[in-house]
């Protein structure tokens, strides 16, 4: 017989795995809610093009990460590696911004072809914040902010700091490239493989590079900083007073870069030392230049993104007693294997009486005891059985105390319990 498994890289999100989800989801939600964040829901399909345009076609995801293919009608369309193209390209498309600001969010599967590891999958799960139509710092430092509280509802805020950098704009981005490019040539004989690639593709990653032996020489590599004209030094400087007035602390590093062009001024990372190399839990930054590849009229935006695969490992890993159910709050048995209809009728009733509670009928037709032991597994705080001689009986784990009662005495109990 053939056995069929899930793709590599691709895994599946098992039962007991989904309340965890589905809790972290929530709190996502309430963040982006109290700063007045409205949902977008994008396609996952979107026409090749839009990335080899928005990313780039030298980049690591266009080039070698990005699932294509040909659909019937013979457009090449792909798998969406990332969010901020096609919220881009739905805002454009759908004239979002015509006289007025934009705060959006979503949540959904991406894929990149890469070789799957801890905390990277093929398929993985983004959560991302995209504004458009605000130039100012006051924005960035919103985007900073909301990132910030959202870690504190999960109770990782400890474990994470954040870093700052101002890739300033275009024509700073040029100047500085010629003097980073210079120094590298000067050096080139460290570079690794990785770099020498991208010494004249994407010169500005190389200062990203976690290559050890290449740290020393990087230390001395020109700063983006010191080529800020007046309005972005400025710009910088705000952020980092707005930054300090909220009492969020940071660390100014020269290095944290973004590789596309489009990119201008704010970049940010959150990261931890708690998941070994994929310490990067948050990413976001300034883009102003992306809307005007797709269209004539310029649009200030900034955003980031959470892998959340991997904060979920981050939670995981720093409280290790982390433990959502989804658990019945009641399961309904019977003793007589005759007694299944009955069970149902009684468990719907119960759900109309009590509508805040999860109701589970056992319909394994196992004998009662092992209906107990599988309510017991469940984590339920009552187990209702109705017996053999049409009695019912009522079991409150929670106070270990069990007794016969009718059917119209089980949801008076339970409502006077739950006082």
């Amino acid at each position: 017989m053939m056995k069929i498994q899930s793709i590599r890289g691709m895994r599946d999100i098992l039962p007991e795995e989904t309340p965890l989800w589905q809790w972290l989801e929530s709190k996502v939600r309430d963040i982006t809610y109290r700063y007045g964040y409205q949902e977008v829901r994008l396609p996952i399909l979107e026409p090749v093009a839009l990335f080899e345009r928005a990313v780039g076609e030298s980049t690591d995801i266009v080039s070698k990460e990005m699932y294509n293919f040909y659909d019937k009608n013979g457009e090449h369309i792909t798998l969406r590696p990332e969010g901020t193209s096609g919220c881009v390209r739905a805002v454009i498309e759908n004239n979002m911004c015509y006289n007025m600001t934009q705060r959006l969010w979503y949540q959904g599967p991406m894929f990149r072809y890469e070789r799957p590891q801890k905390g990277r999958l093929r398929q993985f799960t983004q959560f991302g914040v995209e504004t458009f139509g605000m130039p100012g710092a006051d924005i960035d430092a919103e985007l900073i902010y909301m990132v910030k509280d959202l870690f504190k509802a999960l109770g990782v805020d400890r474990y994470v700091r954040l870093e700052i950098n101002s890739l300033g704009t275009l024509a700073e981005r040029k100047e500085h490239r010629r003097e980073l490019v210079a120094y590298l040539h000067q050096h080139q004989s460290l570079l690794d493989e990785d770099s020498q690639r991208r010494l004249h593709s994407n010169p500005l990653r190389i200062l990203d590079s976690k290559n050890p032996a290449m740290q020393e020489m990087l230390a001395g590599a020109p700063r983006l900083l010191d080529f800020l004209a007046e309005q972005s030094r400025q710009h910088f400087d705000e952020l980092c007073q707005l930054l300090d007035q909220a009492g969020i602390e940071y660390v100014i590093n020269p290095r944290l870069v973004r590789g596309l062009d489009y990119y201008t001024r704010t970049v940010f990372e959150w990261i931890t030392d708690e998941l070994g190399s994929q310490g990067t839990i948050c990413g976001g930054g300034r883009y102003d230049g992306l809307v005007e590849l797709f269209s004539s009229k310029g649009l200030p935006a900034s955003g980031f993104a959470i892998g959340i695969e991997r904060l979920l490992l981050l939670i995981q890993s720093v409280d290790k007693n982390k433990n959502i159910t989804n658990a019945p709050d009641i399961v309904v048995t019977y003793e007589d294997s005759t007694s299944n209809i009955a069970a149902l009728i009684l468990a719907n009733h119960i759900r109309r009486h009590l509508p805040q509670y999860k109701v589970l009928s056992d319909f394994s037709a196992a004998k009662l005891k092992r209906q107990h032991a599988n309510a017991l597994k469940s984590g339920c705080r009552y187990i209702i059985t109705l017996n053999a001689d049409g009695r019912v009986g009522l079991w409150d784990l929670l106070k270990d105390h069990s007794e016969t009662v009718s059917e119209n005495e089980i949801w008076a109990i339970i409502k006077a319990n739950s006082k």
